[in-house]
């Protein structure tokens, strides 16, 4: 669980802090435009991103859900769902869009590109990876993530070690940030909004790719404060050195490139795939939304969704990220509210349905591992547990039987060599629970299984 777990953990982040958080514009207008009230406001921001994560995610894996209307049309009423669903579609392509504008405004900036070079090499990687399943799309998301977690907490922390600031000062210079929200509580309230109406709908289908909902819950809130780290450290490194950085489009990148400008290249390659990753959740996300029904359309929905993105992305990414992104930000607040109190309704089905899958997974590991042997009890309670669950019985028994497999080619090569069954030690798996989402841990015994020239029958595990 914890692998998995950890997983989501890094798609989740990398959704999150896309282009505006990795290119600093977001911290930059959102908390250091405010001094260092700036930082309650961080602190605010993050405090509630762990509580939308952690109900966001599971309710995408209790629901198994592909697109995000097939969790927000059961959470809310007809009027409201729609409401919301307008509200995520226009997230989804706005934020798409100033995505292309991130992209040539930061290799203008390192390598002196036209902007507009950046924004076609991006709306070319983003057609072709989301041509790929979703399995594919969050490793390369989260693959990303490290990077960048790396980046930003040694840079920040270099520029914070390094600098005697004077607050007071600093104070007065962050006055010059321009910024269209009028305190830093509201700021912060309008940012997590923001956030949280961004990574919803690549967030359900993060959480619909894994049956576990506690270990989704677990990723929404490791997540969740790994992102409070870096927000603060970000917040703090660019107050202090906002006299210098405060007018750029990528000021994160000209921190980091004066410290060491091979760094700054590196950040800049860094900063260009975080672009990446928020654009392909978007649009990908955005595809899926508008093919439901019709799922032989997403490729051309997706391609031309791309396209029109791609023509306003020309308006400009400052611009672009200061007009658009508090609008779409008071929209995300009436979204945390509907998920969480979602979440708060159904916790408890919420936890036995997770329960239920735990016990699905071990049996099933128990099925398809060649070392165990799955007995009839096993059947039956796997065969209950199937019919209990709220995921149709075809698609469960599929979804697990898929997370299970590739768990076990993981592990066999290291436990398992099937040219020496000599002295292999066999397990026989029993339990045989009233209540599935009760069932007490499986209970092992061990034996050697016998050398080849013994009888067969004591040979056979399944």
């Amino acid at each position: 669980m914890l692998r998995n777990a950890i997983g989501i953990s890094f798609a989740f982040i990398g959704v999150l802090v896309g282009a505006g958080f990795a290119s600093g514009q977001e911290a930059m207008r959102y908390f250091v435009a405010f001094g260092t009230q700036g930082f309650w406001g961080a602190i605010l921001s993050s405090a509630l991103m762990l509580i939308g994560g952690g109900s966001v995610l599971p309710l995408g894996s209790y629901f198994q859900a592909e697109e995000h209307m097939e969790v927000l049309g059961r959470i809310s009423g007809k009027v409201l769902s729609w409401v919301l669903d307008i509200a995520t579609i226009t997230t989804l392509f706005s934020i798409g869009f100033v995505m292309f504008a991130g992209a040539g405004s930061n290799l203008n900036q390192q390598f002196g590109l036209p902007v507009w070079v950046g924004a076609v090499i991006m709306l070319a990687l983003v057609l072709v990876v989301g041509m790929m399943d979703v399995d594919k799309v969050t490793s390369a998301i989260g693959l990303l993530t490290p990077f960048l977690l790396l980046f930003v907490i040694v840079g920040c922390t270099w520029t914070l070690v390094n600098n005697a600031p004077d607050w007071a000062a600093l104070n007065e210079a962050a006055k010059s940030v321009d910024t269209t929200l009028p305190s830093w509580w509201v700021s912060s309230l309008n940012y997590t909004g923001l956030n949280f109406i961004c990574v919803t709908s690549m967030a359900i289908v993060i959480g619909g790719n894994y049956l576990d909902t506690r270990a989704a819950g677990i990723g929404g809130l490791l997540g969740g404060l790994a992102y409070l780290v870096m927000l603060l450290l970000l917040s703090a490194a660019l107050l202090v050195t906002v006299e210098t950085v405060g007018g750029d489009d990528m000021p994160t990148l000209t921190l980091i490139t004066s410290i060491n400008p091979v760094m700054g290249l590196i950040m800049a390659l860094i900063i260009f795939g975080m672009i990446f990753a928020t654009a392909l959740g978007m649009f990908y996300a955005l595809g899926k939304r508008l093919a439901r029904g019709r799922t032989d359309k997403f490729r051309v929905i997706f391609i031309a969704a791309c396209l029109i993105g791609f023509a306003l992305s020309f308006a400009g990414f400052q611009n672009l990220v200061a007009v658009v992104y508090p609008i779409l930000g008071y929209m995300g607040v009436l979204l945390i509210v509907v998920v969480s109190a979602a979440w708060l309704r159904g916790a408890q089905k919420l936890r036995q349905e997770g329960t239920r899958r735990r016990r699905a997974l071990e049996l099933t590991r128990i099925k398809l591992d060649p070392r165990l042997r799955f007995t009839k009890k096993n059947r039956d309670e796997l065969a209950k547990i199937t019919t209990t669950s709220n995921v149709p019985d075809e698609t469960f028994t599929e979804a697990i039987e898929e997370e299970v497999g590739q768990e076990l080619a993981k592990d066999e090569e290291a436990d398992f060599d099937p040219e020496d069954p000599a002295g292999e030690v066999v397990y026989i798996a029993y339990s045989d629970p009233k209540d599935p989402s009760e069932a007490a841990p499986i209970e092992v015994e061990e034996f050697e299984a016998p050398d080849e020239g013994a009888d067969s029958a004591g040979e056979e595990k399944r």
